[in-house]
């Protein structure tokens, strides 16, 4: 186990108790460092929520130099139910140029049948917005996937992916005797404008996500956003992979991480930065998923539940954190008009304990996000002897 590493990780683990638990892996071409703390161990199988956007996309990827998939086609054209989409191309989904809307919330539907039905509704208009990530394209993406190729997103996800990076802990359900093993995201608080939301009662192997539990659940059907469940090692065989051009080959790679929507407004703030299905380097290091000590040719994401993963083709490096930050803890805080954080109790960086309702203390993750570089980015440069890269000379 990496000291380094362990240092970073205890800051979020006891330090502050942002995160229960995490597991770090990271490394380049001849070296693998890992580090873990807290409620994990090298058995651990974490929900990878949006991470998973990742096997999703390079699927499509990869159907596309097979030849069986034109991005500049129709989604319509390949899956007919999608009526609000007849003149909405796949690669207006895969580069998030969509802003996507179904007529309900599809977390608020009751049951899988109501869900795909309010997705399958979906309707696209060009993305006018500063923030432009969303999981419907993924969502969506996932049906184009199977009728290009015949047969279910896991599926592929299983010859594209698992198969040739030699993973064998990756699952969209997770099997009986490895349930044990799944992280619990359990008893997570929520304060969104002066409403207080609890929800309780979530078992391990169903996804965190709101969504992904009403659609997937524990069917094993993947959903495309999030949906699938993974250790560390099979996280490291993957990045191993995708470094190796196992997955999709080098064009597909540079493609993937070419900024797609990122620019500077008249008012002097920045939209989001994404490639395809994934967050590439952004100006301003505070909004920027990918590590400073990563280039241009770098891509990754993060997920809800406290993950992140980061590949650099050009330097053949790789950053995986693994965590939870949801199981007892308040994990989003949106206040009141007129509030702040430390109206609540938190300092400003959104750390701290907050008193619920029932008069429970329980550690607060809001904004743990922003503190990555800082203590876990910043141990991982350190640890493989990797230096800053301004933006500009990415």
């Amino acid at each position: 186990m990496n000291d380094r590493l362990l240092e970073g990780i205890r800051y979020f683990t006891r330090g502050t108790q942002i995160l229960s638990g995490m597991s770090i892996a990271c490394g380049d071409g001849s070296r693998v460092e890992t580090a873990m703390d807290g409620n994990v161990s090298g058995q651990s199988v974490f929900d990878l929520a949006s991470v998973t956007k990742l096997f999703t996309g390079l699927c499509l990827m990869k159907l596309k130099e097979e030849g069986l998939l034109d991005f500049s086609r129709s989604v319509f054209s390949y899956d007919p139910r999608f009526t609000g989409l007849k003149d909405r191309t796949v690669w207006e989904l895969m580069s998030f140029a969509l802003t996507v809307r179904t007529p309900v919330r599809l977390d608020a539907c009751p049951d899988r049948e109501a869900a795909q039905n309010a997705l399958f509704a979906a309707e696209g208009m060009l993305q006018t917005d500063r923030r432009v990530y969303s999981d419907i394209p993924a969502m969506i993406l996932k049906y184009v996937a199977e009728a290009v190729s015949g047969q279910s997103l896991m599926k592929c996800v299983q010859e594209m992916i698992l198969e040739p990076a030699g993973m064998r802990e990756t699952w969209a359900k997770v099997p009986e005797n490895r349930i044990g093993d799944c992280q619990s995201y359990d008893r997570e608080h929520r304060i969104e404008n002066g409403k207080y939301i609890l929800r309780d009662g979530l078992k391990p192997g169903i996804p965190h996500d709101p969504k992904a539990a009403v659609i997937q659940g524990d069917t094993g059907d993947l959903s495309g956003h999030a949906g699938l469940f993974s250790t560390v090692p099979d996280m490291i065989r993957f990045c191993r992979a995708v470094l190796d051009r196992k997955i999709v080959g080098e064009e597909s790679l540079k493609e993937i991480a070419v900024n797609r929507t990122g620019q500077k407004r008249p008012d002097g703030t920045y939209t989001q930065y994404l490639g395809l299905q994934c967050y590439v380097r952004h100006p301003v290091q505070y909004w920027s998923e990918i590590p400073v000590y990563m280039g241009c040719e770098a891509f990754g994401i993060g997920g809800f539940t406290g993950n992140h993963v980061s590949v650099d083709p050009q330097r053949n490096l790789f950053t995986v954190f693994l965590g939870n930050r949801v199981r007892n803890r308040l994990t989003v805080l949106v206040p009141e008009e007129g509030k702040g954080l430390t109206d609540y109790g938190l300092r400003e960086d959104g750390s701290g304990m907050f008193r619920w309702t029932d008069g429970e203390v329980i550690p607060s993750s809001v904004k743990w996000v922003h503190r990555k570089d800082e203590y876990l980015h910043r141990a991982v440069s350190e640890t493989l002897g990797l230096q800053e890269i301004p933006f500009g000379e990415a």
